[in-house]
């Protein structure tokens, strides 16, 4: 790892930051202390909400962490498409009993206000989902000792990345459940995503920053892969969801291993933004049809999703997940970590091997 990085971690293993209530303070804490860097999700959050979320968790650890946050959305979703995606899911208001949500809230997710949190009461890492902030906005973060990350899934975007002053770029591969972190929502980029390894190459051989690496990795082995091809760390979000100290629902968690859910897919069905998860009834039926508008369609679904979970049924709910789902170990975090790291130690050591041979 880079120098910064290592005085971050102790291993090469980050926890990524999972909006929707995954990753809270005991599951970065919990990550923190075994060595690896944890991660709060700001995402969905009010400012106030994400503070007293940093609060809980500098109260668990004294260890680094990172937050994450959603940058405000520019573009200008089809209104007439929303309204007719509401039409569409009348069935599924009437089914839950519950009526769809307002499809008017906010498009910067608090933004300013959270970076004026950050800002006065610095936190050691702040990561970016959906664009790169402005130079001035990762200068001020500069001058506070925050490293700061920008998720990128192009060269392109990494290069904005580089130019903007951020201190290392998240390469999101095509592999990675949740949201697609893409700076832009082009419906005509669908499906064109690239996978991990060869985006660690691709950006590596266009900018200079740190890589750290994301992309279905469950598995020591994994993540000895992509530091083989470049990355400085690996950053895990399904491995992570069903550990204890993540706040993943209940039916989330036992979904991922499941073997009614037997793959996963990208959809805009549940928050109008490509994002993988495993492939459930409502993707199937509304995410042919569901329109490029975020996060207009998530406010629209937020209250059927939630009433899904409330009377146990998965096939309702957006069940994110990486493609190596059916990998993940329902162990404590820091267990986890000590796994990771001990599969990672034979991977490398079989590498050293074969080329000593």
């Amino acid at each position: 790892m880079s120098s910064v990085l290592a005085d971050l971690c102790r291993y090469p293993i980050v926890q990524a930051p999972m909006a929707g209530g995954a990753s809270g303070p005991q599951l970065a804490a919990a990550v923190s202390e075994a060595g690896g860097l944890g991660f709060l999700a700001a995402g969905y959050k009010t400012a106030d909400g994400m503070y007293e979320e940093i609060k809980q968790l500098r109260g668990l650890t004294s260890l680094p962490f990172g937050v994450n946050l959603f940058m405000p959305q520019s573009e200008h979703p089809d209104p007439a498409a929303v309204e007719v995606y509401s039409h569409q899911l009348a069935g599924e208001s009437t089914w839950y009993e519950t009526p769809l949500g307002d499809v008017h809230g906010s498009s910067d997710d608090g933004y300013e206000a959270k970076l004026a949190v950050l800002l006065d009461d610095p936190v050691p890492v702040v990561s970016f989902t959906f664009g790169c902030p402005s130079r001035d906005v990762l200068d001020a973060f500069d001058r506070v000792d925050t490293f700061t990350i920008v998720t990128v899934t192009t060269a392109e975007e990494a290069q904005t990345a580089q130019w903007c002053g951020a201190d290392a770029v998240c390469v999101q591969g095509i592999e990675a459940g949740g949201h697609q972190g893409t700076h832009r929502d082009d419906p005509q980029n669908d499906g064109t995503g690239i996978g991990v390894l060869s985006l660690i190459t691709q950006v590596r051989e266009t900018v200079q920053l740190p890589v750290l690496a994301a992309g279905g990795l469950m598995r020591g082995s994994q993540i000895a892969a992509v530091l083989a091809a470049g990355a400085e760390a690996a950053q895990l979000g399904t491995a992570f969801l069903v550990c204890p100290e993540s706040g993943a629902n209940r039916l989330h968690k036992q979904a991922l291993t499941n073997p009614l859910f037997v793959r996963t897919d990208l959809t805009r069905a549940f928050s109008g933004r490509p994002a993988r998860g495993l492939v459930n009834r409502f993707m199937r039926e509304h995410g042919p049809y569901a329109p490029a508008a975020y996060p207009q369609v998530h406010y629209l679904t937020a209250g059927l999703r939630k009433a899904a979970a409330g009377v146990g049924d998965a096939q309702g709910m957006a069940l994110w997940a990486g493609q190596g789902h059916r990998l993940a170990r329902e162990l404590p975090a820091g267990q986890l970590i000590e796994v990771l790291v001990a599969e990672l130690g034979s991977a490398r050591a079989l590498l050293a091997e074969g080329g000593a041979s």
